[in-house]
Parts: structure tokens; sequence; C-alpha cells
């Protein structure tokens, strides 16, 4: 090939042109791509009934509004697994059903924290899940600061003890403050000043509760035997609405069948919600899961788990082979008119990890453009945080991954 240069621009001699030419057009990736035309119409259609109305983010707000927060064990996720089984129903999902598991009962009680010396001084805190509680009278002691793991291992014998709950450690209560009062003890502590303080908490755990999985499904029309999952988890932490950790996650994934029924779109293969209860404090749902279809792993085409928020979405997640990804990166041009198109290094998730290791499962996560965990596990999970059209964009785009995976002719690999 000959190269010449003039006035700092690079051309190409014809002759080598037409050669260069040649080759890019017989490329491999230039022409992979025309098996995607015939979903264009359908992936069109999915995000243009998306974003035709409100629908996911006021179903999500229906779920907080009504049920609240959401606790393995709880009345509220009981009361919402059976909502969501009747409006999956509704919906014309089928094959829907509520999956039994054995869920570890952890409840919060009263807590509360204060400053008893050098003033009486009440302070905002909220116990961490899982934690023991303390005795009826509650713990007093001086405080102590750390603000690394290397000071509190410096502190020795003064903070016996582990927040971890590992064999043989003992366990001693535990709780978050707010940064604002975490750096007033930390002023107090600079100054001088002994400051006391007195914790009391509740927190215990019953006997194991019932609760369930719920599943739908759009059943394939020529490969019903294998499947393509999505999902999010329906249990939340006892604060706020759970609508970010991650009623959205449950709405956006199950809407994306919703969507697939409502413009009659039947793919090859089965595509299944699960909403998986217990992420939050045992990930019982995720391995009851694995053990329930550990048999049928190998008919698992793909899963895909949102659990990271509903903000914008910039695209997914994915862990497979090279094979796979080029596959799913060349599905990702279909989501460029909503900036949803990029796929990054790795995908997966807490409830769907024991599966796809099980059975060497490609996995999906949605990714989004946010940072969730300045509101997860906190009062302020609440469904005004999060954008309908937000929403509507993650539901599309979910549906047009999940539908393209499901209905091309060959298994992704």
């Amino acid at each position: 090939m000959h190269i010449a240069t003039f006035s700092g621009r690079t051309r190409l001699f014809a002759p080598a042109l037409s050669v260069l030419l040649s080759l890019i057009a017989a490329s491999p990736n230039a022409q992979s791509s025309t098996w995607l035309d015939e979903y264009r119409d359908a992936a069109s259609k999915l995000i243009a009934e998306s974003q035709s109305g409100r629908f996911a983010w006021e179903r999500l707000a229906l779920l907080g509004d009504t049920f609240g927060h959401r606790l393995s064990g709880s009345d509220a996720l009981a009361n919402a697994i059976t909502w969501a089984v009747d409006e999956m129903k509704k919906d014309g999902l089928e094959n829907v059903r509520a999956e039994p598991v054995k869920v570890p009962h952890w409840v919060r009680g009263q807590e509360s924290l204060e400053i008893t010396s050098p003033h009486r001084s009440a302070l905002t805190m909220l116990g961490l899940g899982n934690s023991v509680g303390t005795s009826p009278d509650g713990i007093e002691a001086d405080l102590v600061v750390v603000r690394t793991f290397a000071e509190l291992d410096a502190a020795g014998a003064g903070v016996r003890g582990a927040l971890r709950y590992a064999d043989g450690v003992p366990q001693i209560p535990s709780a978050a403050i707010t940064t604002e009062d975490a750096d007033r003890l930390q002023r107090m502590q600079n100054r001088g000043t002994k400051v006391r303080l007195r914790v009391k908490m509740e927190a215990k755990f019953l006997p194991d509760a019932d609760s369930a999985n719920v599943v739908g499904e759009i059943r394939g029309r020529e490969r019903p035997d294998e499947i393509v999952v999505v999902s999010g988890h329906f249990d939340s932490w006892d604060v706020g609405t759970g609508s970010t950790d991650d009623g959205g996650g449950c709405v956006v994934t199950w809407e994306a069948l919703r969507l697939l029924k409502q413009l009659n779109l039947r793919p090859r293969r089965t595509v299944r919600v699960v909403l998986f209860t217990n992420e939050e404090n045992g990930l019982a749902g995720g391995r009851a899961y694995l053990e329930r279809y550990r048999a049928a792993l190998a008919d698992h085409v793909m899963m895909l788990e949102s659990d990271s928020g509903v903000y914008r979405p910039t695209g997914f997640g994915f862990a497979g082979s090279a094979t796979a990804r080029a596959t799913v990166q060349q599905i990702a041009t279909l989501l460029r008119g909503i900036q949803a198109d990029q796929i990054g290094p790795s995908g997966g998730g807490a409830d769907i990890g024991p599966s796809v290791e099980a059975g060497q499962v490609p996995a999906m996560s949605l990714e989004v453009e946010g940072n969730y965990f300045l509101i997860h596990h906190t009062p302020a999970d609440t469904v005004d945080k999060i954008d309908p059209a937000d929403m509507a964009k993650a539901s599309a785009a979910i549906a047009v991954m999940a539908y393209v995976i499901a209905d091309m002719p060959e298994r992704l690999r």
C-alpha cells in the first residue's frame, strides 16, 4: 500500500484505496451486523412503547406507597409477593408462581444513641442489618474514634470484638451514625473532651420465615426450555421504601416482559423474570433458585440482574466468552438512540451469582449513570429520587437485549 501526504492530510492512492475498501466490505464485523436488521423494527417499537407513558414508575410508586420497606420475614414482603403474583397474571405473563424459600427473619426493634457526658444529647443512628442487640439497659462506654482500619487495629483490646460475625469472634452491636454526627464527635475528641455514649438496640433474630421468589414468563415459541432470565431482588432493608434498592430493578425487568406481551412479541426462547427474595441479609432466594433449577442450568442462555439503581441507563456489564461479548455488543447498537449501548467488562449480580457460577451461564447487569450508594439502605431510598424517563429507558434497554438474545437463531455462547 502506498501512502502520500499533502498539506498535513494522509491520502491513499486509488489502487490501494480500492483494495482497502474491498477488505473492509469482506470483514466479518462489517457483515455480521446485517442479522440485526430483522430486529430493528421490534427494538424501535419496544423503545417507543416504553417511553409512551410512566407505567413502570407508577408501578414502582404503587409498590413503595402500598407496602413500604420489605425486609425478609416481614408481613410487608409477604403481602408484596402476593400482589406481584396477581399483577403479573393481570399483565398476561405465563407460568406465574411464587416459589417457596425459607429466609432469615431479623427485626430491628427500638434503638437509640445518646451522648451522656459531658452533656446529654441524642444522636441519629441506624443499627446495621443482622446486628445483635444490647441488654435492655443498653451499653454505656467512652468514645473511641478511628478513621482507618489501621487505627482500629492499633486500638487493640480497647475495642474488643469485630463488626463481621466470624466464627469464634465476639459479636458486638453495630450501628451507623450520620456523617454530621461523626464529624461532631471527631471534633470533640480532637479538643481533648472525654465523651461517653449510651446505645440501646433491641435487634434480634426470630425463627426463619416463609417467603418466595416470584417468577413469570413469556414462553418461547420454538425452544421454550431454553431460558433467558432477567431479575432483581424484591426484599429491601427496613428503612425507606426500597425503591432504588431494589424495587426499581424488579420493576424494570418485570416491565421488559410486560412490553413484550403488550407488543405481542414472542421470542424463540423463554424469557423469565425472577423477583428474588432475601438478597439483603442472606441470599436465600439466589441459592434456592440454584437448587431448584440446577439440572436445567445448561439450558439457561443468559442471566441478567438489575441492582445498581434505575438512573439513566448507559448499557450493560457482561461476563462470558469473547464470541458472546461480540454478539452482545452488536445487539447493543440497537440502543444507541437512548444512549444505552455501552458494554462493560463484567456483569452479574448477587442473586444470579450462584447459578451463573454453577452453570457457567453468561451474565449481564444493567449499568446506569448514578450512585445509589448515596441513598440505599437509608430512609432516603424512596421513589421521588427516581426519574420516570430513566425507568422507561432502562425497561426498554432490558426488553430489547433480552428479546434479541431470546429470539436470535443461534444461541448465545
